[in-house]
């Protein structure tokens, strides 16, 4: 169980971006000013690990939510709406940059799987936001090394076994059921896909 809590720790969706991020720069052979990948980092890191970490004290404080691990599906609505918007502003910002374009996929992807995510509850599906956040990182990859020369198959092979292990931890953990870790990191994959999809329309 202490093994599960940790991978789940360790690869959580607010962790994930900044996580996704520093591989990029680790292995992209695009020209990018050490400045310019650190205050990358620095943006990516206060918006997608600070605010949500401060939106959950808040909501925590205001007795919004019962617990950080956000269990109900009602509570994870008004998180969730917010994290749509923080993510669509990261792409939005980054597909202004010419020489961080390629990154803005990666956030509007995960706008837009999060968009899903939040319909789906009206459905009473709580899709692994956990699963969403790492299928977005598979695809991500996936799609780099489509329009690149360069090979990526390392990395894609271990965000695969770190999918793997993920979804084994979220299920020994009883935090979803197995349809709800499938469903969420198809969706994660799917987003970047449609949104390259989109980006080229």
């Amino acid at each position: 169980m202490r093994f599960h809590k940790i991978i789940s720790t360790l690869f959580h969706p607010i962790v994930m971006p900044t996580i996704g991020i520093m591989l990029y720069f680790l292995v992209t052979t695009k020209q990018i000013e050490p400045y310019q990948k650190l205050l990358a980092i620095l943006i990516i890191f206060g918006t997608t690990y600070f605010t949500p970490l401060v939106l959950l004290f808040i909501l925590k404080s205001l007795k919004k939510i019962d617990s950080y691990q956000l269990k109900k599906r009602k509570e994870r609505k008004l998180p969730l709406a917010i994290m749509v918007v923080l993510f669509y502003t990261l792409g939005n910002l980054f597909k202004r940059i010419l020489i961080l374009e390629e990154i803005s996929l990666l956030f509007h992807a995960t706008s837009l799987g999060l968009i899903i995510t939040y319909f789906l509850l009206n459905f009473s599906i709580k899709s692994s936001i956990h699963l969403l956040s790492i299928g977005i990182s598979c695809g991500f990859f996936m799609m780099v090394a489509l329009k690149s020369d360069e090979s990526y198959m390392l990395i894609i092979i271990i965000n695969f076994l770190i999918a793997g292990l993920l979804g084994s931890a979220r299920l020994h953990l009883k935090a979803h059921s197995p349809k709800e870790v499938y469903i969420g990191f198809l969706i994660g994959i799917s987003t970047v896909f449609g949104m390259h999809i989109v980006y080229n329309m």
